[in-house]
Parts: structure tokens; C-alpha cells; sequence
């Protein structure tokens, strides 16, 4: 008797536990005006009728979507911990706007960084400030990998966006490709942070650490940080570290990746404390 008593009060400690867990609201699709395509994005927003902080979140060359879910498990991780500090998150989809799939393994890319993407940053700006639910003075930028490199350029002085609005309010760039921004005096209009692990050679700390190097006494506030011993997608949660078999059109061709504990959790840290700057 006391066994079964025991084992109903642990069994009701975990349905309170479960219910007292809110679970990640499903994104809503929203089409954005674009030049030359609708662009199709993914929201999260917090419930109320706001002003909310939003986070444009930019995704990499493996895409947004997955086969059966519209928002893939890396970002959806991001979008709710974004959601606990009160931002709305609006997720672009380059490629599958333009009907593409991954991007990481194409030798002729249709979808550019410093192009493409710029624009649909800039579009997704736009909707956002027409939004009567958006704090306009509070948005900002998050990517990992190419949508890092896109916001680098994004965040250029000489693409100032377009349009009616305040400018972006801050930026956070994931592990970047910096190797063409460090030889072109790259520079930000904004307070931006670099996040990158030491041994990430999918990417280029030292190339990432050079520009941002660089840029002092000509930019905004520009921070890095380099985690030492963590490799590309460290801040990705429960992705043992292995190599690339180059095999994967979702992955880089070359390289390693997974998860550092110890980065991932001093990245959404420091996230949280540059949005609320």
C-alpha cells in the first residue's frame, strides 16, 4: 500500500510539473512584401497586445524548415527562450520563399548573403514597422552561419535601410563566415556581437577576430567573443561533437559540430543581457 501511495504522488508530481510547463505556442505564417516574391516568415509573439522587442532570427544555409515542421528544432529552441524575455520573433524563410532547398553543398548559389538576404532583412524590417504590435524602436537581429554573414553585411554603414522608422536596435551574429567582411574594413551602424568558438573550422575566429579587430574607433559598439575549445553550432542543444561527412546538402561540406555546454549557456547569457541593452 505504501508502494502504490507512493508511486500516485510521484505520478501527481509529474502531471503538475508538465502542466505548469507552457508549451511553445506553434508559429503563425505571415507572407512579407518583398522585391520580386512574397517572402514567406514564421512568428512567435507573446500573447498582449504589446508594444513587443522582436528579434529578426536569420537562419543558415541547412534552412528554416524541416520535412514536417515549419520551424526547425535549433530555432524553435532560440524562439522560446526569446519568448521568456519578452520578444516576438520573426524567422524569414530564404529559401523556401523562393522554393529552394538547402543551400550549404550548392556551388552556384542563387541566394546571396551580402544580396538576397540583405533584402529580405530589410523587408522583414519594413513589415515589422507597420506592425502595430511591434516596440519599432526595439528591433533586432540574430543569425547562425550564412545568416550571420548576412547580418554582418546588414548592419554595414553603407546599407542603411531604407524607409520610415528607427534603425535596427542591436545585433548578434552566431559564428559567421568573417573571411571576406575582415578584407573589405568592415564595420557596424549598430552595437553588434560576435559569438564563435575557438575551434570552429567551419568558420574563421581568427578571420572573425581580425574584423571586428578592425572596425574599432570607425563603429559601433562591436563585441567578440571566442569560446574556447567549442566548435561550429556550439550553442545547438544535444548535438554530440562529430565531423562532417560532407554528405548531409543540410550541413557545411567540411568541418566539425556540436554542442559546448558551457558556451551554449554563456551565449543565451549574454543574448539576453545585448537585447536588453
Amino acid at each position: 500500500m505504501r508502494l502504490l501511495s507512493a508511486m500516485l504522488s510521484l505520478t501527481l508530481l509529474a502531471v503538475a510539473c508538465t502542466a505548469g510547463a507552457a508549451p511553445l505556442p506553434a508559429p503563425r505564417q505571415v507572407d512579407i512584401p518583398a522585391t520580386g516574391l512574397t517572402l514567406h516568415a514564421q512568428l512567435y509573439k507573446p500573447d498582449g497586445d504589446g508594444p513587443f522587442p522582436t528579434v529578426i532570427a536569420l537562419h543558415s544555409c541547412g534552412g528554416l524548415s524541416g520535412q514536417s515542421e515549419p520551424v526547425l528544432l535549433r530555432y524553435r529552441d532560440w524562439a522560446e527562450q526569446l519568448l521568456k524575455t519578452g520578444h516576438a520573433v520573426l524567422l524569414p524563410d530564404s529559401y523556401g520563399s523562393r522554393e529552394l532547398d538547402p543551400q550549404c553543398g550548392v556551388k552556384e548559389r542563387r541566394v546571396l548573403a551580402r544580396r538576397e538576404r540583405v533584402a529580405d532583412i530589410n523587408a522583414s524590417r519594413q513589415w515589422l514597422q507597420q506592425q502595430p504590435w511591434v516596440a519599432r524602436d526595439r528591433i533586432s537581429l540574430m543569425g547562425w552561419a550564412s545568416g550571420a554573414s548576412a547580418l554582418l553585411w546588414a548592419v554595414r554603414p553603407q546599407l542603411s535601410p531604407r524607409g520610415a522608422g528607427p534603425d535596427f536596435r542591436s545585433a548578434i551574429a552566431f559564428y559567421p563566415d568573417c573571411r571576406i567582411s575582415s578584407g573589405l574594413g568592415w564595420s557596424a551602424r549598430v552595437p553588434t556581437l560576435l559569438l564563435i568558438g575557438a575551434d570552429d573550422d567551419v568558420s574563421s575566429p581568427s578571420a572573425c577576430r581580425q574584423m571586428v579587430d578592425g572596425a574599432r574607433g570607425r563603429s559601433a559598439l562591436a563585441r567578440i567573443v571566442v569560446y574556447p575549445g567549442a566548435a561550429h553550432d556550439f550553442d545547438r542543444a544535444n548535438l554530440p561533437l562529430r565531423a562532417i561527412a560532407g554528405v548531409d546538402a543540410a550541413l557545411p561540406e567540411r568541418g566539425h559540430i556540436g554542442t559546448d555546454a558551457d558556451a551554449r549557456k554563456d551565449s543565451r547569457q549574454r543574448a539576453t543581457e545585448w537585447l536588453a541593452r
